[in-house]
């Protein structure tokens, strides 16, 4: 029987804006819904583009789009806890963040940009500038710290 003994290295920096992340996604998660509830953006956003909808229409398109961002959202947290995972075992380390923040921001983007007719864009801008907003400032940390930090250890 053979007993492996890895040793673990912890890189503080990249972990904070890594965790940062997590909660960040958590609050992107919630803005949609809180919307839903409270704001009403998304439904006035809804009825400008379709002047001639009834309620019913209404709240079928405005509640695709807010569980369209919910499950953006959702997908989010496996990305944010993969490059957790990825600092602590320092497996890949650079590459799985850098290629987590690039398809992360590639998704945030097609979604807070993507319209079509009689959209200017799906999403109301002031979600998807803050959800791109929100989620770019620890994902840019990240890939600082972990390029930073992977230059320390040199």
């Amino acid at each position: 029987m053979t007993v492996q003994t890895g040793t673990r290295t912890t890189r503080p920096r990249t972990t904070r804006a890594l965790q940062a992340g997590v909660v960040l996604q958590v609050v992107c998660l919630l803005l949609p819904l809180l919307d839903l509830w409270i704001f009403g953006t998304i439904e006035r956003h809804v009825e400008a583009a379709y002047p001639e909808w009834g309620p019913d229409d209404v709240a079928v398109d405005r509640n695709a789009i807010a569980i369209t961002l919910a499950v953006v959202g959702v997908l989010g947290l496996p990305g944010w806890a993969g490059a957790l995972w990825a600092t602590r075992r320092n497996t890949g380390l650079r590459a799985t963040v850098t290629t987590l923040f690039a398809l992360g921001m590639v998704t945030l983007l097609s979604v807070a940009a993507m319209g079509g007719e009689p959209y200017d864009r799906y999403v109301p801008l002031w979600l998807g500038t803050t959800t791109l907003l929100l989620l770019a400032v620890p994902g840019v940390a990240a890939v600082v710290a972990v390029f930073r930090e992977a230059g320390d250890r040199r």
